[in-house]
């Protein structure tokens, strides 16, 4: 299952410590022009090394297109890409070989395959998202032709949030700091709460919200294709990702219809809503509202404190980890989340097309 996607599809490879990681991306319509600063740029909001409260590790994390592209537009055959690892430190993980990290993917990859690369977490490595952002970028240039947009940034670090909906704030100041949250004194607070963890050695979770405007209506399927259903696959898939909620999410569970009912009216011929407690789907299908909805991100289990835990032989033992780590994934993880989103989107855009009879 390393494929994402039905009719553009990702299909990505590579571990962390391994020469690169790529992907194959087929059912990429012919003709959207890329514009190849702009995938670059995509990659570097998700690279490390941005800032104190990231890894320090340096890594260019330049995308080498193999096929599929010719002068500079899709030509609707796959296509294949690579990113060439070059700054690993794997004696980092030399003490890590034998022994499971808390609440990594150590024990159960061991178990399932009989077999890992503990390097890094190999495949299991968040470094897998690289991928991801390329064929994300590639989905949002695709978007554009149809006016759709998406923007997520982070709205919690910890117990630090944003008061207000996200209607509240000018998203535009999202890539203003380094934590990327449009309140610029709530992302300093977030900022500060980030290298603290981090100078103690530990880590720190948080949320994300995204936003996808310009949707049209009708897009997701009855009765296993909903729309959020499947946004919330993508998000699940996100290495740390622990929680997805759409429109109100669980506090809908507060309220009486009532009071959160979307009720319609007549925009100047054009069918609206007053409110969107229902975060832009109604029965799994998008009905031109924006969409939006909050991603729930664990604290990074790698924390450069002892803990215990056993080795492969079931034995008690104490691990320190070494190496790079971020202390907080969320800056990192904002570009990942609208690259799932974008993916998503074109994708059952395109299913979409095919139920219409056209492109």
């Amino acid at each position: 299952m390393n494929t994402f996607g039905n009719i553009y599809r990702l299909t990505s490879f590579g571990e962390s410590h391994g020469p690169g990681i790529g992907g194959v991306i087929d059912g990429c319509p012919a003709g959207i022009e890329l514009d190849m600063a702009f995938i670059q740029s995509e990659l570097d909001r998700r690279k490390p090394g941005q800032s104190r409260i990231t890894t320090p590790r340096k890594e260019e994390d330049e995308v080498q297109f193999l096929s599929g592209i010719y002068e500079g537009k899709t030509t609707g055959t796959p296509i294949g890409f690579i990113i060439w690892n070059k700054n690993q430190h794997s004696s980092d993980y030399d003490n890590m070989k034998n022994v499971y990290r808390p609440s990594h993917a150590d024990y159960t990859y061991q178990s399932k395959y009989g077999i890992r690369d503990p390097r890094g977490g190999g495949r299991s490595s968040a470094r897998e998202t690289i991928a991801r952002c390329v064929a994300g970028a590639i989905a949002k240039l695709a978007l554009r032709q149809t006016g759709i947009s998406i923007q997520a940034f982070t709205s919690q670090v910890g117990s630090i949030k944003l008061d207000g909906s996200y209607t509240d704030y000018d998203l535009s100041k999202t890539e203003e700091n380094a934590v990327r949250c449009p309140d610029p004194a709530k992302a300093a607070e977030m900022e500060t709460l980030i290298a603290e963890v981090k100078s103690k050695g530990d880590t720190i979770g948080g949320v994300i919200t995204c936003v996808a405007k310009g949707v049209p209506v009708g897009l997701g399927e009855p009765v296993f294709g909903k729309l959020h259903a499947a946004l919330g696959h993508a998000m699940l898939t996100i290495n740390a990702v622990k929680g997805f909620e759409y429109g109100d999410g669980f506090e809908a569970a507060l309220y009486r219809g009532s009071e959160r009912n979307d009720r319609f009216y007549n925009d100047n011929g054009h069918i609206n809503t007053h409110t969107n407690h229902s975060g832009g789907i109604q029965g799994g299908i998008s009905n031109g509202q924006d969409i939006y909805f909050r991603v729930a991100f664990k604290s990074v289990a790698t924390i450069l404190m002892e803990q215990e835990t056993v080795n492969m032989e079931g034995e008690d033992t104490i691990l320190k980890a070494r190496g790079r780590h971020d202390p907080c994934v969320l800056p990192r993880a904002v570009p990942i989340v609208e690259s799932m989103t974008a993916m998503t989107l074109l994708d059952y855009l395109l299913i979409q097309k095919t139920r219409e009879g056209g492109l």
